[in-house]
């Protein structure tokens, strides 16, 4: 009876929701609106195998830029997150983590290139800043939850630094090694979506190649792009580090320039609310309370909505599609020529940033939730997926143990069970996030409205409908980790 009774609260949630997400679901614009969607992804399938590499101009130059963003913004954030994390005890340092990476790249973007235009600045910035807050988060875990049993044996003259320096830095140096390289393969996602806002790197060649129907290119790109992933750790030595970080400095387009006039003006007078820079002898307040009234209502609102309904349902996609990805890399489930397919597959969605997949689903399909949900589910249970396969890897079987799907069912699936919802919740506010920012592509989610603001150069606008976009994500996050807390859902895997 007690084991029923620990577990009950773990199911009640899980089924809690569950449920939110089916009715998030029977509300949720998932209509395909394109005639033909067929012929068009005939149309992919036959770019996919005859891929161009010689269609795209500057295709080198492309490539390196993404590689020079990914490498000089990361490496910025890893410094800065680093300092970070070493102060992450204090509530101002770690409420401005959490607001910092609270804001997508792109958003963050969108807002530089009206500081800094397509300067080199704009692209690492967009990248480094909100990796800071994320890298200060993790490396602060990963120093909590290090072994304290050191720090107990020094005496009381040790200073802190040299007690963090010679004591608590060796044991969490390799994590910090590892952990580096898995934000570089994000900063390098991060650093070809940053094409689809104007910088020179990957995405900007794939937005026109798919917007014109040249899959042959689009392919192309896209395998150069899991290419350079896949080998990243064959080339990426901390020897060789200097020398990349000066060549992709020595890269960039370094002779764009931007003027202080525009940042003072877009400081001082862009994205101060309208009303209190307008001329007028009127009520200045109830004018501010009107427009922030309207813009709340008109646009915030209605974008949190649809934000929230399409986050909640592609995190319960994510979890389905999860218990169908991990059997991929299973060596309980299955044996090695059919784990390697597994691995190439799940390689190639987890390295597709979901941007891009939605980009791609949205040609098929046209402008509905339906392509965000599934490019969110697919990238999200792909990661997910490749973990809890890993993880089966040190599960140890009894003699007796069922085979097929009963060995899935009643040995591996009750085991893996609390990692996989741990993982879900630590994703939850991952999923938000990019949630948000698909509303670029035409899904009425926050993105959207921030993205029209931005067009229409209402900078005020955008501004305040990022900071609840942010405000959504730290809400997220505090509830994800007091569910977490509560159900005790803890795994080593998080960090990833």
């Amino acid at each position: 009876m007690s084991d029923v009774q620990k577990q009950s609260p773990l199911h009640r949630t899980a089924f809690s929701f569950l449920a939110i997400a089916v009715v998030c679901a029977i509300f949720a614009d998932i209509e395909i609106t394109t005639v033909n969607p067929w012929t068009e992804l005939g149309r992919m399938a036959l770019g996919i195998v005859t891929p161009d590499f010689l269609a795209t101009d500057d295709f080198g130059m492309a490539m390196l830029y993404t590689l020079s963003f990914a490498l000089l913004g990361v490496t910025f954030g890893n410094i800065i997150g680093f300092g970070l994390a070493l102060v992450f005890f204090s509530r101002t340092v770690r409420i401005g983590c959490a607001f910092i990476r609270a804001i997508h790249e792109l958003f963050w973007a969108l807002l530089f290139l009206q500081i800094f235009g397509l300067s080199p600045l704009t692209g690492i910035l967009a990248i480094g800043i909100p990796y800071a807050g994320i890298i200060a988060k993790v490396y602060a875990e990963i120093l909590e939850e290090g072994d304290q049993a050191p720090l107990l044996t020094l005496p009381n003259s040790v200073s802190r630094a040299s007690a963090f320096v010679f004591v608590q830095l060796p044991g969490a140096w390799a994590h910090f090694k590892t952990y580096s390289m898995y934000r570089l393969e994000c900063g390098l996602r991060s650093s070809a979506v940053l094409g689809f806002v104007g910088l020179p790197t990957l995405g900007f060649h794939l937005e026109s190649a798919f917007s014109q129907g040249n899959y042959s290119e689009a392919a192309a790109l896209l395998f150069a792009f899991f290419a350079v992933i896949a080998t990243m750790r064959l080339w990426m030595h901390k020897r060789m580090l200097p020398v990349y970080l000066i060549g992709a400095a020595a890269a960039l387009p370094w002779g764009l320039t931007f003027t202080w006039d525009n940042i003072v003006r877009f400081l001082t007078r862009d994205i101060v609310p309208y009303p209190l820079r307008a001329e007028g002898d009127g009520d200045t307040m109830a004018a501010l309370g009107d427009w922030l009234h309207l813009l709340l209502v008109d646009q915030a609102l209605p974008g949190t909505i649809a934000t929230i309904q399409l986050t909640m349902v592609a995190l319960i996609a994510t979890g389905l599609l999860t218990m169908v990805m991990f059997p991929l890399i299973s060596p309980l489930l299955l044996r090695a020529k059919a784990r390697m397919l597994g691995h190439l597959t799940l390689v190639v969605i987890r390295s597709t940033p979901e941007y891009i997949l939605a980009f791609v689903l949205l040609q098929l399909w046209g402008p509905s939730m339906l392509p965000a949900i599934i490019a969110l589910a697919l990238h999200n249970g792909a990661i997910i997926g490749h973990l809890i396969g890993r993880f089966t890897e040190t599960m140890n079987l009894r003699i007796d143990a069922a085979r097929g799907i009963n060995l899935y069912l009643y040995e591996i699936v009750p085991r893996i069970y609390r990692s996989i919802l741990a993982l879900l919740f630590y994703r939850w506010e991952v999923i938000l996030r990019e949630t948000a920012i698909l509303g670029i592509l035409g899904i009425a989610t926050l993105g959207y409205y921030i993205d029209s603001a931005f067009a229409e150069l209402r900078f005020d606008r955008a501004l305040i409908l990022i900071l609840v976009t942010a405000l959504l994500n730290i809400c997220v996050d505090a509830i994800s980790r007091s569910i977490r807390a509560k159900l005790r859902l803890q795994t080593s895997l998080e960090h990833t």
